[in-house]
């Protein structure tokens, strides 16, 4: 066989090659647009004061709130606890509270919500740490962290991140279930 028949030969199998690596280089270029983490708050509870639980425990309160700001955006992750590995609602909530306040919670919001504290039944009565239940489906199933002016920091579903939400939003008003003070 000359060389130029076995160039010939062997254009298609390169070309199948540089086509390929071109292909993947091309879907390696454009990863998933990512969730927004942060929304403008619409919150009807925006103009409230701040509250802290007490006057004793404002500077916890001010340590589970930074934890909670500067964990929006970490990747959602069913039974996750860690910044690395990613949340699912629980374990944020877990996660924030044993790191600023040394307080272990279980690894289930149907769970938190048994735990000792005060029960806040209304949103406007909200203070920044309180613990934020939510009943979807007839049980409590989602937690997340109230951290003042109609926000609260969660983990919401998969494939997404943790993000900032407006408790008194369209979804979360008829799902919120009651608070939990733990910070007293």
């Amino acid at each position: 066989m000359t060389a130029a028949a076995r160039l010939r030969a062997r254009t298609p199998v390169r070309l199948v090659a540089i086509a390929a690596t071109l292909l993947l280089a091309a879907c390696a270029s454009h990863p998933r647009r990512p969730e927004p983490t942060f929304r403008e708050s619409h919150s009807s509870l925006a103009n409230l004061p701040a509250r802290a639980p007490s006057a004793a425990s404002a500077a916890t309160a001010n340590d589970v709130l930074f934890r909670a700001i500067a964990l929006v955006g970490t990747p959602y992750h069913w039974g996750g606890n860690t910044p690395e590995g990613g949340f699912d609602c629980s374990g944020l909530v877990d996660y924030i509270y044993r790191q600023a306040a040394d307080i272990l919670l279980p690894h289930a919001s149907r769970e938190m919500a048994r735990v000792d504290g005060r029960k806040v039944k209304r949103m406007t009565d909200l203070a920044s740490g309180d613990l934020v239940f939510f009943d979807i489906g007839g049980a409590i199933s989602h937690v997340g962290v109230y951290v003042g002016k109609g926000r609260f920091v969660h983990a919401p579903n998969s494939g997404g991140t943790v993000r900032m939400d407006d408790i008194d939003g369209p979804y979360w008003r008829d799902h919120f279930a009651f608070g939990k003070r733990l910070l007293d």
